[in-house]
């Protein structure tokens, strides 16, 4: 971390266009502390030199102005000049005196919590008002507020301290949640920290729109360098650095607690910086184990299983410490269930079409439960969540039409395939061939997002057009002005022809389309307003985050029950049930060796796609942005899928594996986050995660029980319902899609593009062919994945293994590199 030094100074109208022209170009670190500091104060009015340093210079519009002297008026025509200087953070195990600081201060330091006022001045008088009950008899508070302030008509801060950060798109941005004000006192006898927590974000500049934390710190001029204004601003900025640590301070209810947790990090940080292996930099996730580096097979499996042993009881307990977890794991819970229950019903009933009944909706239920329950228990990454998917299903589909054509049991080929997938899986994990996931960037993982984001809309739209063709425009439909004729004619004639007219329009039922419309858009508008209900202003925060958290249950249930009983005169389809469940043991053993090598083929086609399906799921969940510090476990979660499928292939459950968007949604359903705004652009960033496998548990604990359910009440749901909660996870995977962001881009007008890293770093023109050789890539994959041939499907895994060397040896004879590491950079 380092910071940076902040000094304004007044300027004449003069210098207007040379400091219009100046933009600010930080060059992105990993954690970044912006100092503002004020200069020698300026009287002359001629002052025209505003050449910042390094070119990081602030406008007019920058959240510090200028100190005027009192015999110098501030008129429209004068500018301010600032420069911006990069300091490093405090060492706390180097720097006795942060530690000394720290210790001291606490003692004495000024605590308000849950402050009332949202206004800068506001805020500083009532913390310098705090300060004089601490007799300091000389101290005038008039005197402070002409240094705090700029101007008496500005009530901008000339000194503060700032952190940056690189923000979730990648760049340099602001961290708008604190700020730290100093200044330099003649009258002062000593240092003064005071420190108040804000029960609304304040708006204090164009790079504070959100603050939760002031902090003031007062010191006499006459000090030692290392006790001035600067070094003591340091010390508490490099505490208040940390976001995870912010969070901790707003769930404290009395100042003795705010002190013990400030105290505790304090020491946390000391201890860190004072261990070699636990300095900055180093992630102890992926430090090598003494018996692994002994032996070359299954080196990754190895560290996978001790790393994620010793984090396995906290596994458990995460899931219920802390302030909100039980909360947050019980939304956790009934988002996953809804989340999960309904498309397996939704795959369970297109299975059951695909393969006459052999694999339906009872099997479907009872696979998802055990295969995710089992993987919630042993995998190495219980945030990831296993299913069935649309992939999945089409291969089933193949599977049986080759059983169909050549007159296998479909059952023990079903069960060979799947034990040849199992068997590769299983040599993959042992050969660590997840390593090749190092290759696959930000824009092979968005790619693929964005084909399911497809695929669930191309499910929604097919049982769309089957319900349209079946109700709005079936025969009886397009023969209604005939029919309408006809009794007209009745009117004037006989009897007969007004029954047969009748009888057409009775068979005409246009509105069971029209309902269909109504429950499927409904469902997704209300699960996405409700979802994005924390955005508005409406009610209180913790309200508002509920209802974003239980927006998919909400949505399912009001839609099923406006479906079901408010329109219950209009009939609605629903998913196939059958009462009797029957399990049949896959006869392998029966089937012949050119069968069997035929399965093995199938069987390897499957590997690649269960290897990349399962790995991109895992890394989107492993993303750097979602701050997890328990570590990855990609070869043991290939294992534990390669194990758990081969058990399900014996008794013809549905195969499953990592699955987007759920496990990405479910990571952040555990977060809690910090909101930032840049420029008007309002977007979250994440703090932490409770990574628990309890949520994972629970969840396929009631999706067993939801078996006692059937058929009702879970035959009340419509499958409309099903189709937009298929529109809905479409939707919300969309958030911090780049590749959809940059899309949107060919039809947005160029002023309203977002400030984001990739806009100042690269041409337009290289943005538009790298978002160009994305969309090729997923036009192929969808090609080959929503082909009406069966036997093209099968080419897909290779497809989508195929986007590894494509980005990496294709695309850079198009774009530079430097550009390609703005654009998909590895922490982008």
């Amino acid at each position: 971390m380092t910071l940076i030094s902040y000094e304004p100074h007044l300027a004449t109208s003069g210098c207007m266009e040379r400091l219009a022209n100046s933009q600010p170009q930080v060059e992105p670190v990993t954690y970044l502390t912006l100092t503002v500091l004020e200069g020698e104060q300026e009287t002359s009015s001629e002052i025209c030199d505003i050449e910042c340093r390094n070119k990081n210079c602030e406008s007019l519009s920058s959240h510090s102005s200028s100190h005027c002297s009192n015999n110098h008026k501030l008129t429209d025509d004068m500018l301010l000049h600032c420069t911006l200087q990069r300091l490093p953070m405090k060492d706390f195990g180097a720097e006795v005196r942060a530690s000394m600081d720290v210790d001291h201060f606490l003692n004495q330091a000024v605590l308000l919590l849950d402050v009332q006022e949202t206004s800068l001045e506001g805020i500083v008088d009532r913390m310098l008002q705090k300060v004089l009950d601490t007799k300091e008899t000389t101290f005038c508070m008039t005197e402070a507020k002409d240094v705090i302030f700029t101007h008496d008509s500005m009530h901008m801060l000339s000194r503060t301290i700032q952190g940056t950060y690189i923000s979730e798109g990648g760049g340099f941005d602001y961290d708008q949640s604190w700020i730290c004000a100093m200044c330099n006192l003649p009258s002062l006898q000593r240092r003064h920290v005071a420190i108040a927590r804000l029960k609304t974000p304040a708006n204090m500049g164009r790079t504070s729109h959100e603050v939760r934390f002031f902090i003031l710190v007062l010191t006499p001029s006459k000090e030692k360098g290392t006790k001035n204004a600067l070094e003591t601003g340091r010390t508490f900025s490099t505490i208040f650095a940390d976001m995870d640590f912010r969070q901790r301070l707003l769930e404290v209810h009395n100042e003795d607690e705010f002190n013990s947790v400030l105290l505790k990090h304090a020491q946390d940080l000391a201890i860190e910086q004072s261990s070699p292996n636990k300095r900055l930099g180093n992630n102890e996730n992926e430090v090598d184990y003494e018996s692994s580096r002994k032996c070359w097979c299954a080196k990754g499996l190895w560290d996978d299983i001790r790393r994620r042993a010793s984090h396995y009881v906290s596994d458990f307990t995460d899931g219920v410490k802390g302030r909100k977890t039980i909360h947050k794991t019980v939304s956790t819970t009934f988002f996953l269930y809804f989340a999960c229950i309904l498309p397996t019903i939704a795959f369970g009933a297109l299975n059951d079409n695909n393969t006459n009944g052999k694999i339906e909706v009872n099997k479907s239920i009872i696979g998802q439960t055990l295969g995710g329950l089992l993987f919630a228990l042993l995998g190495g990454q219980p945030l990831v969540i296993i299913m069935t998917t649309a992939p999945l299903a089409l291969y089933i589909k193949v599977i049986y039409s080759i059983c169909e054509d050549f007159h296998l049991n479909f059952y023990a080929m079903y069960a060979c395939v799947g034990l040849w997938n199992t068997f590769f899986l299983i040599i993959y994990a042992l050969c660590d061939a997840s390593k090749l996931m190092m290759f696959s960037t930000r824009s092979t993982e968005e790619i693929f997002a964005l084909f399911i984001s497809i695929a669930f809309c191309v499910d929604a739209g097919r049982d769309v057009y089957k319900n349209f063709q079946k109700y709005y425009y079936a025969p009886a439909c397009m023969e209604q002005e005939s029919s309408l004729s006809q009794l007209s004619d009745w009117l004037g004639n006989s009897t007969n022809k007004s029954s047969q007219a009748l009888i057409t329009l009775q068979d005409c039922k246009r509105e069971n389309s029209l309902l269909f419309l109504l429950l499927m858009f409904g469902t997704v508008w209300l699960a996405v307003s409700l979802y994005n209900f924390n955005k508005t202003p409406y009610l209180q925060a913790s309200k508002r985050e509920m209802l974003a958290d239980y927006a998919l249950p909400v949505a399912v249930i009001s839609l099923s029950f406006v479906g079901s009983f408010v329109f219950q005169d209009i009939q609605t389809e629903r998913f196939h049930y059958s009462n009797s469940i029957s399990f049949t043991r896959g006869r392998v053993e029966e089937l012949s060796w050119t069968a069997a090598a035929a399965a093995m083929g199938l069987g390897f086609a499957l590997s690649l796609l269960f290897f990349m399906d399962q790995n991109i799921s895992a890394a989107m969940v492993n993303n750097p942005c979602n701050k997890l510090k328990k570590g990855p476990g990609y070869h043991l979660d290939l294992l534990v899928v390669g194990i758990l499928n081969g058990f399900l292939s014996l008794f013809g459950l549905p195969w499953m594996h990592g699955v987007l968007p759920h496990s990405p949604l479910h990571v952040r359903s555990l977060a809690d986050v910090e909101e930032r705004v840049e420029q008007g652009h309002i977007y979250e960033i994440i703090v932490k995660v409770r990574e628990t496998r309890v949520t994972g548990i629970a969840s396929h604990i009631l999706i067993g029980l939801s078996m006692f359910l059937l058929p009702y009440p879970l035959g009340y749901i419509p499958t409309a319902v099903l189709n937009g909660l298929f529109l809905y996870m479409a939707v919300t995977s969309l958030n911090g899609n780049q590749m959809f962001e940059r899309i949107t881009l060919l039809f947005t007008e160029q002023t309203a593009y977002p400030p984001n890293h990739y806009i100042r770093r690269c041409p337009q023109r290289k943005i538009h062919v790298f978002t160009l050789c994305q969309v090729i890539q997923l036009a192929a994959m969808c090609f080959f994945g929503f082909s009406p041939w069966p036997y093209v499907k099968m080419v897909f895994p290779v497809i989508i293994l195929l986007l590894l060397p494509i980005r990496h040896k294709v695309i850079p004879y198009a774009i530079q590199e430097k550009f390609l590491e703005a654009l998909d950079g590895e922490h982008q």
